[in-house]
């Protein structure tokens, strides 16, 4: 058999940012020139596993008013994301990608900000301001819009089948560094994406039990994600609704497509390793659930509770890291590394846009006479 001449690109992390990145880069790149290879520990098929926080993430989108230059930027990523999956629920119904109605309820320090920064929110569908008589009382600011929601499950192994069927290429491998990624026996490689979620060691990644990290005054009520534990019940629910209590709690439904039941939080605990779910955590999920959407609840007034998720989810200081670097090198190849991680809770939500700008640094930096399709 005649060896394989291409140039291999290493995409690290088989989550949500890495599926994304490797398709993009898959589809774009010359096939005739580079192989994409996902390289991974872990996928989504092999179980729900804290460590493997893509599985059990909320994965539904809700706009954050951009008041810092990062937050800008993010909304940019959400909105090129909202609109490949509004293209993925036409073309791919697989994918168990639907777009309903959302809500926001929004109290306390947070709710000035939403009021005064409604372009992020106008940018959608069917976006308005609810009336007094449509909002819970005591809550200051309330809207609706049209959102999405996904099955991670569903979506990431129809995600996984579409990236191998098109000729991407997967190994199994758990990396003890970057570095390691260049050296995989039989793979010329010419660039890594580090889509790892931990960052190798980047010492300003740290762990939520579910969520993205807190930070003080308004940005902190205002840009907690969905975090910690949560809760799937069979209840059905036929929109996303999230209320933000003045005290900076959370509570929220998201239904999952194709019958999967509805998805019911949520907590946030920063640095919090435990793995075990917590009965009083749920309970009191599921008493804050019955009050934000009565109408779920069954015959019995109840819950039909099917299990309790926890997800750690690698979240960091400054944000997400999306740039290009240069590893040192006893070789005279030079080894740049895309780094594409830290997302914290809005993985799905800014997956699509992260891929392209992952696609933009790599064409830049790969050789443009490799990049022709002749």
């Amino acid at each position: 058999m005649a060896k394989d001449e291409r140039k291999t690109v290493v995409v690290v992390g088989a989550g949500a940012l890495g599926l994304s990145s490797a398709l993009t880069l898959l589809k774009a790149l010359p096939s005739s020139k580079y192989r994409i290879l996902l390289v991974a520990s872990y996928f989504s098929a092999d179980g729900p596993d804290p460590s493997f926080p893509s599985t059990a993430a909320g994965a539904h989108y809700r706009p954050i008013p951009a008041t810092t230059p990062q937050l800008k930027f993010e909304a940019r990523l959400a909105n090129t994301t909202c609109n490949r999956f509004r293209n993925l629920a036409a073309e791919h119904p697989e994918y168990g990608i639907k777009f309903l109605e959302g809500r926001e309820y929004v109290s306390g320090e947070a709710a000035p900000a939403y009021q005064a920064l409604l372009p992020e929110y106008r940018q959608l569908d069917g976006f308005r301001v609810l009336n007094d008589d449509e909002k819970p009382t005591d809550v200051e600011f309330a809207a609706r819009y049209e959102t999405y929601t996904l099955d991670p499950d569903t979506y990431l192994f129809h995600l996984l089948r579409r990236y191998r069927l098109d000729g991407g290429e997967v190994k199994r491998a758990e990396l003890k560094s970057l570095q390691e990624a260049f050296e995989l026996e039989g793979h010329d490689v010419a660039i890594v994406v580090n889509c790892s979620g931990m960052g190798f060691g980047d010492p300003q990644v740290f762990i939520i039990r579910g969520g993205s990290p807190p930070s003080s005054g308004i940005l902190g009520l205002i840009a907690d994600r969905f975090s910690g534990q949560t809760c799937l019940v069979a209840n059905l629910c036929d929109k996303t609704i999230t209320q933000q209590d003045a005290d900076g709690g959370w509570s929220f439904v998201i239904p999952r497509p194709l019958g999967g039941g509805t998805i019911v939080g949520g907590t946030k605990q920063p640095n919090d390793w435990n793995s075990l779910p917590e009965a009083s955590i749920r309970n009191n999920l599921l008493e804050k659930a019955a009050k934000l959407y009565p109408a779920m609840l069954n015959a019995e007034g109840k819950f039909d509770v099917i299990r309790d998720i926890v997800g750690r989810r690698p979240a960091r200081e400054g944000g997400l890291r999306l740039e290009a670097e240069t590893l040192p090198s006893s070789t005279s190849s030079k080894r740049t590394v895309v780094h594409a991680y830290g997302a914290g809770g809005r993985g799905y939500e800014l997956s699509w846009g992260i891929a392209e700008e992952v696609l933009r640094m790599v064409t830049d930096i790969l050789p443009q006479s490799l990049l022709s399709r002749l």
